[in-house]
């Protein structure tokens, strides 16, 4: 999988993202189409900052500001009807202004680390960004999670979307290129949300964009340890102390590690150290396939993914510590939520086995990530 980075944009999420299918069933079926509306969320210095909420026919809403793309809320129901937020996250604009980590946003340019903050691209080098220890991590100081992006919404009578946009300047946070992004959140009346990717640069650069909400299918009020959890992967990236990849593809057969059958979250999180932050290593190919699920069994709420991506990467909630209180007043301790990022994988334009992350000029970015939520 060396080289410009070709994904498959599955013949559903083209469908959903770009409204050919909706708007023929507009024109025949004269349905009502779904609901989305749009309320000033704040100010970013003189910028208005909108907060949209897009609604499906079953009740479920996600609520998504342009700033950052965050997703500040998923409410959906449990196996007895009753709604809750599954989203750790804010009421308001400032307290993401102010500090948080990653809570609900679109990660880049590149998701994940990168040794030391440097890499060389067609033989010059570029240094990026030191902001997490010695590395640099998601995009850097100012990365996607901290600009407004231009947005605009549309609703049919089967899915409406929050279409984002925004230019990251050739320098910005190091990398090279000015690089064109295109993120698309979609709302189905099948629970999904669907989370489109695409992107084309000038210059050769590395891209690696991903989403970060904490989900908690409990509904927030505790920490997540006891959702049981499934990922259709044998490997994980091997990492060092610093949770830079060493190279090794590592098994995870009779490991803390394996989460092919289910297990829950809390049930063997003591035996890794710092809890789980790891990418598993996907089999996919750069098709649309299920490749987790997750099951709360107190309210029956059950989260499947679906990526194009070659990892997921697993994120426990380790760093949460307390300082931070979110929505109805809840402090958020640890593991009070966890992360399921699509991406590839972490240190990839330093490491020549790995997928590779390179975008050239001609050619074009895209991925595809669903969750989709249910009860039993």
């Amino acid at each position: 999988m060396k080289g410009t980075i070709k994904l498959i944009i599955p013949v559903l999420a083209a469908f959903v993202l770009f409204g050919c299918v909706q708007e023929t069933k507009e024109k025949t079926t004269k349905q009502e189409p779904m609901k989305i509306t749009k309320e000033i969320f704040g100010l970013v210095d003189t910028t208005e900052v909108y907060l949209y909420t897009l609604t499906n026919k079953n009740g479920m809403q996600v609520k998504i500001t342009n700033y950052g793309g965050i997703v500040t809320s998923i409410i959906c129901p449990d196996r007895e009807g009753n709604m809750a937020d599954v989203a750790l996250g804010f009421d308001e604009l400032q307290p993401y202004l102010d500090g948080h980590p990653y809570f609900g946003c679109i990660v880049g340019r590149y998701g994940n680390r990168i040794a030391k903050g440097k890499f060389t691209l067609e033989g010059e080098e570029y240094t990026l960004a030191i902001n997490n220890g010695p590395n640099h991590l998601h995009g850097g100081i100012k990365g996607f999670d901290k600009h407004v992006w231009k947005a605009k919404e549309k609703s049919f009578p089967d899915t409406c979307f929050l279409r984002l946009r925004y230019t990251s300047a050739d320098g910005e946070e190091g990398y090279p290129g000015n690089l064109r992004v295109m993120v698309t959140y979609s709302l189905t009346n099948d629970n999904e949300l669907i989370i489109f990717y695409k992107a084309t640069t000038d210059k050769a650069t590395v891209v690696n964009l991903t989403h970060h909400t904490y989900f908690n299918l409990g509904g927030t009020q505790e920490d997540a340890l006891d959702h049981m959890m499934s990922i259709a992967a044998d490997k994980f990236v091997a990492v060092d102390e610093t949770l830079i990849p060493t190279g090794e593809l590592k098994d995870i057969k009779n490991s803390p590690m394996d989460f092919t059958t289910p297990h829950s979250i809390g049930e063997r999180i003591a035996e890794v150290d710092g809890g789980y932050d790891h990418t598993y290593v996907l089999n996919n190919m750069g098709e649309l396939l299920k490749v987790a699920d997750v099951y709360e069994l107190n309210t029956g709420r059950l989260m499947e993914v679906f990526t194009t991506e070659p990892g997921i990467q697993f994120y426990s909630g380790n760093f949460l510590d307390g300082s931070l209180s979110g929505k109805n007043g809840i402090v958020y301790k640890q593991h009070h939520g966890f992360c399921l990022e699509t991406q590839h994988f972490p240190d990839s334009p330093n490491q020549a086995d790995f997928p590779s992350t390179i975008l050239r000029p001609g050619d074009m970015y895209t991925q595809t990530t669903i969750y989709k939520l249910s009860t039993k």
